[in-house]
């Protein structure tokens, strides 16, 4: 398991990133942030034309039930995979 240390330190390199991941990885990334820092979702769905609010609510959705530090190191393990380690 990813360590805090590993966790902050990964949050840090990925606004770092040589390329810019794609939509559907930083979607990825946001659901999982908010999963590890945050537990499950608890706010109700966006509704409208908020998209954008919408496509991030969905994707810290998606991680429902996973714990947080099961979390984190998904979300190190993709940092690492983004930045070619």
């Amino acid at each position: 398991m990813a360590t805090q240390a590993d966790f902050e330190n990964a949050v840090e390199r990925s606004k770092t990133l040589a390329e810019r991941p794609g939509n559907d990885v930083l979607l990825q990334l946001y659901g999982l942030y908010k999963q590890a820092t945050d537990g499950d979702v608890s706010t109700e769905r966006p509704g409208g034309f908020d998209f954008k609010n919408i496509a991030k609510w969905d994707a810290w959705k998606a991680q429902e039930g996973k714990s947080p530090e099961a979390a984190r190191a998904e979300y190190v393990q993709l940092v690492d995979k983004l930045a070619g380690r």
